[in-house]
This record gives C-alpha cells, sequence and structure tokens, in this order.
C-alpha cells in the first residue's frame, strides 16, 4: 500500500446503525486501508450524551456534542450521518456539502425529501452525496440502478422493502394472527418500534419508493407523490379469502412508467402465490426491476439492522475515500478545486415528467363486504358496478350470520379504473343491503 496521507472521517450518531459502522472501521480498518490505498481515520463522533454506555469500545476523546467539531474541521474529508429523521440532519448534511466535504448517509427521509437538491449542492461543491443504505439497507440496490443497469430503460420497480410490515403479513398469512396480535409480537421481538405508525402506515416505503423512482426515471419523485395505504384494516379474513384465491397479500411499492408518466404508489396487493415476491417471509426485502434490455432482476436480502445496513454504509465511504484520492492527485498537478470533478457523479439531469394521479389507476379489485342475507342483493352490487363498466370475475359467500340475517361475500373484479371503482364504493354504501364495505385490495400480477 502507498503511504499517502489519511483520510478523515466524522461520525454524526452512535446508535445501532451508528455503532455498527465504527465497528467497522475501527476492526477492518487494515483490510480498508488496503483496499482504498489509503488510512482512514475517524476523527470524532457526534452523539447527544457523553455518559451513555456504548455498544463499541471507543477512545472518550472522539466523542462530542459539537456538530461543528465534524462540519467545520478541515481534516475531515467525509461525514457520515445515521442521525436519521429530517432535522437537524438535513442541515447537517447540506452545511457539510457546502464545506465541501464528501457525505455519506441512511436516511431515507432525507434522501426522499431534500435529495435533489442535496444532490446539486454536491455537484457545485465538487463532492458527492452517497446514499446506498437509505433503500433496501444491505442489499446493493442504488448502484446497480445508477451503473449496472444505465443502458436499460426501466419500466416498473415492484417492491417489498419494509421488513416490519412484511413480518406483520407473514404472521397473519401463515398462523392466521389478527393485526393487533401480529403487531404486538413484531415490537416484542425488535423489529417494530413501539410507535410503529412509520411503518404500518406505509411512510417508511413510500420515503423508499420516492427514492428508488427518482433513481431509476431520472426524475424528481417526492414523498407526497407517492400514493400510500397501510395494513392496519387487514384481517384474518382478508388472508383466508387470499389463500383460497392463490393469493398472498403484500404491502407492495410500486414505481411504473406508463405512457410518459410516472406511477407510484404503496399499498396492501393481492400477489398470485407463484410470482416470487408472493414468496418473500419475514423481515426479509425484494426489489423486482423491469429493464427493457435485462428483462426482470431481483434483489433479495436483509433490509434494515446494524449490520447489512453497516455493509452498504461503508461501500459508500471506500468509494468516497477513493474520489478523495483522485483529487488530492488532481491538485498535486497544480489543477483548481473547481477544476476536480469527483470520481463519483451526484446525479444526471432529471427529466420533467408527470405523475399520474391515483384515480387513472387500471387494476383488478378484491372486495369484501357484509350484506343482508336476501334476495337480490347480489344484482344491485352488481349494477353498482356495472354501471361504471366494473365487470365482475368471481364471488364468494361463505360467512353468514342468522342471527343478523347477514353474510360476507367477496367479489373479484377485472380490470377497472380506480376512479370509477370509488364511486362505485360510494353508491354501494348508500344501499340498505349493503351493512359494510369491509375491506377493497388491489390485485397484482
Amino acid at each position: 500500500m502507498a503511504d499517502r496521507e489519511s483520510i478523515g472521517v466524522g461520525l454524526m450518531g452512535l446508535g445501532v446503525v451508528g455503532s455498527g459502522v465504527a465497528r467497522t472501521l475501527v476492526e477492518k480498518n487494515r483490510a480498508l486501508a488496503e483496499e482504498i490505498g489509503c488510512r482512514l481515520a475517524l476523527k470524532k463522533i457526534l452523539v447527544r450524551d457523553l455518559s451513555k454506555p456504548r455498544a463499541v469500545s471507543l477512545e472518550s476523546p472522539l466523542f462530542t456534542l459539537d456538530p461543528q467539531q465534524i462540519l467545520s474541521d478541515p481534516a475531515i474529508q467525509i461525514v457520515i450521518e445515521v442521525i436519521g429523521g429530517e432535522q437537524p440532519a438535513a442541515a447537517f448534511i447540506k452545511q457539510a456539502l457546502l464545506n465541501g466535504k464528501y457525505v455519506v448517509t441512511a436516511n431515507k427521509e432525507v434522501i426522499a425529501k431534500h435529495g435533489p437538491e442535496l444532490m446539486e449542492i454536491a455537484q457545485q461543491n465538487g463532492v458527492s452525496l452517497l446514499y446506498e443504505a437509505s433503500v433496501g439497507g444491505g442489499i446493493p440496490l442504488l448502484l446497480p440502478l445508477k451503473q449496472g443497469l444505465p443502458a436499460n430503460e426501466i419500466s416498473a420497480i415492484y417492491a417489498i422493502i419494509n421488513g416490519t410490515t412484511n413480518y406483520i403479513l407473514t404472521k397473519m398469512s401463515a398462523e392466521g394472527l389478527s393485526f393487533p396480535t401480529a403487531l404486538k409480537q413484531a415490537q416484542e421481538l425488535g423489529y417494530a418500534e413501539p410507535d410503529a405508525a412509520n411503518d404500518i402506515e406505509g411512510i417508511d416505503a413510500a420515503y423508499k419508493l420516492a427514492i428508488l423512482a427518482t433513481a431509476a426515471f431520472h426524475t424528481i419523485v417526492r414523498p407526497e407523490d407517492v400514493f400510500r395505504q397501510g395494513i392496519a384494516r387487514l384481517a384474518e379474513h382478508d388472508f383466508r379469502y387470499a389463500k383460497e384465491l392463490d393469493y398472498e397479500i403484500k404491502l407492495l411499492a410500486i414505481a411504473k412508467k406508463v405512457n410518459g408518466a410516472i406511477e407510484v404508489r404503496v399499498h396492501p396487493a393481492f400477489v398470485p402465490t407463484d410470482f416470487l415476491l408472493a414468496k418473500v417471509s419475514g423481515v426479509y426485502n425484494a426489489i423486482q426491476i423491469e429493464g427493457d434490455l435485462v428483462g426482470k432482476v431481483l434483489f433479495y436480502g436483509e433490509g434494515a439492522g446494524s449490520l447489512p445496513t453497516s455493509s452498504a454504509i461503508v461501500a459508500d465511504v471506500i468509494a468516497a475515500a477513493k474520489s478523495v484520492i483522485q483529487q488530492r492527485e488532481l491538485g498535486a498537478k497544480g489543477l483548481s478545486r473547481s477544476a476536480r470533478s469527483p470520481l463519483i457523479a451526484s446525479h444526471s439531469p432529471f427529466l420533467a415528467l408527470a405523475i399520474k394521479p391515483i384515480s387513472e389507476l387500471q387494476t383488478r379489485y378484491y372486495l369484501r363486504m357484509s350484506v343482508a342475507d336476501s334476495p337480490g342483493v347480489l344484482a344491485q352490487i352488481a349494477r353498482a358496478l356495472g354501471d361504471r363498466s366494473i365487470s365482475i370475475s368471481s364471488v364468494i359467500q361463505k360467512e353468514t350470520d342468522t342471527d343478523a340475517q347477514t353474510a360476507e361475500i367477496v367479489i373479484m373484479t377485472h380490470p377497472a379504473r380506480e376512479e370509477f371503482m370509488r364511486q362505485a364504493l360510494e353508491e354501494m354504501e348508500k344501499l340498505p343491503v349493503v351493512k359494510e364495505i369491509c375491506n377493497l385490495i388491489r390485485v397484482e400480477g
């Protein structure tokens, strides 16, 4: 290994992921130096409490409560942000980039909301923003999209990108658990936070899908562009009917390019059991990407956790360090900083593609409802659907309550437009024979 000046690294955050990153940088320092051609020197670590016990053994002078000891230190060339949340993380990343530092982050919320602006700042300051760990944890995903598939025109992404919800749905499907019971089990095992709203309401998946869609389609997709529906309304009955119809229920994140516009949505979906995504169980993630040249490719692995996420972060640190070395060599040849472009490009120009509203979605639907157990009910429901050109594929009636004189029916439709389906639901809810619309789930494949 050539004898070169070391590269200074500042770590912002020492939680579960930050501890994994710090341990990797310390324990694998020699191997990383051989790979990079230069030693990484961990200079400072931003923490909230200096007295808190740590999961990794580090020298106390490394710790600081002052973010400026990292952001304003000229001896630090790479900043790793693993604080989480939108603020102050976004402000820290922006300042680091403005100060000419490379930034590596796992922060999906910041990248989803501010990524394009921060990438522009990075480019203007001759550095890069790297965020492989923001989607899929340790699964190599964004780099293959940018460097492995650039010759492809990406047409669609189908993804299971939230391990917490996939664990809950797996338990509900395999063991017949109710949603509250499966959620409680996930919380007890540490797969779900005490406040699991970000997961079960699809917010986490929407952030990740916005990042994926932006990278795949070279257009800015914001979290608010993503239609989002969570899993809390799913019941044991839905999983029982899904199995009978040869489907699994998954929280899917879907991005498609349709007639020059982008369709982005996160919601529970019926997935045929012979599809690869239907077989993804527990806390695992899977992302299927469809390109015009490569066809369908599937990325699969653990989407979260200290070690998988640390793997992606440290890979980005290695890439950033190699770019720092390249810029030093160019500087040694007399080139000014403005003339030195980073080894890693921040982004290519974004296209101005429209986002399709969910009302224009065309898909099949599963509809479960409680109705009066009397003649003529199905005819009234079929009329409400037929008036909007929605045809019925199949009907199941099994559950009856003789005391209440009600029955539960399940309808599977042929492909229909979302706005027409919504109109039909509004009309059906007004029918005296319809007691409750229990659930509406979109059908993929």
